[in-house]
């Protein structure tokens, strides 16, 4: 069987096998040791659809390899008051643990940057756990940079909450 060349596409909210690889792949997200947490369950999968397809600024990019949907990246579109420019925040960014190494991350990221570049955007930006090693390589790899002088992510966690 000939290997082909990642291919990455939009998610199309109104298909079910879109739909379907969507919740797969945030839940495999979830487990994964980077994620460190418990996979949707059915009706939080169609919760997470039903909000990401009605997100005014969110659109979630699929990478296909061998003919199967293996990552995605999730992102939303937001503003930066001091560049008067949109920017392209990366939410999530995952593959699927057998589909490594083949390239479909630098696809996936590199759909992002060239969509913000034609779409005249200031920036992408991301956040990476400190100990994600692969991922901070990765990043930097492709121009990406720890912010000066360097941000800290913080939340306050509001009820009800699912984590």
């Amino acid at each position: 069987m000939e290997i082909q060349k990642p291919v990455t596409l939009f998610c199309d909210f109104s298909n079910d096998n879109h739909k379907a690889a969507l919740v797969k792949l945030i839940n495999a997200y979830k487990q994964d040791p980077m994620g460190g947490s418990v996979p949707f369950n059915e009706d939080e999968g169609l919760i997470l659809i039903q909000n990401l397809a009605s997100h005014p600024s969110c659109f979630v990019l699929f990478v296909m390899y061998n003919g199967e949907i293996s990552g995605l990246a999730t992102c939303f579109i937001n503003y930066s008051t001091f560049r008067l420019a949109p920017y392209i925040n990366i939410h999530d960014l995952f593959v699927l643990k057998s589909c490594r190494g083949k390239g479909l991350a630098k696809a996936l990221l590199q759909k992002v940057i060239n969509i913000a570049t034609d779409r005249g955007y200031c920036k992408v930006n991301l956040e990476v756990r400190e100990d994600n090693l692969g991922a901070k390589a990765l990043y930097t790899e492709f121009g990406f940079t720890e912010c000066e002088p360097p941000m800290h992510f913080w939340q306050r966690l509001l009820s009800p909450t699912k984590m």
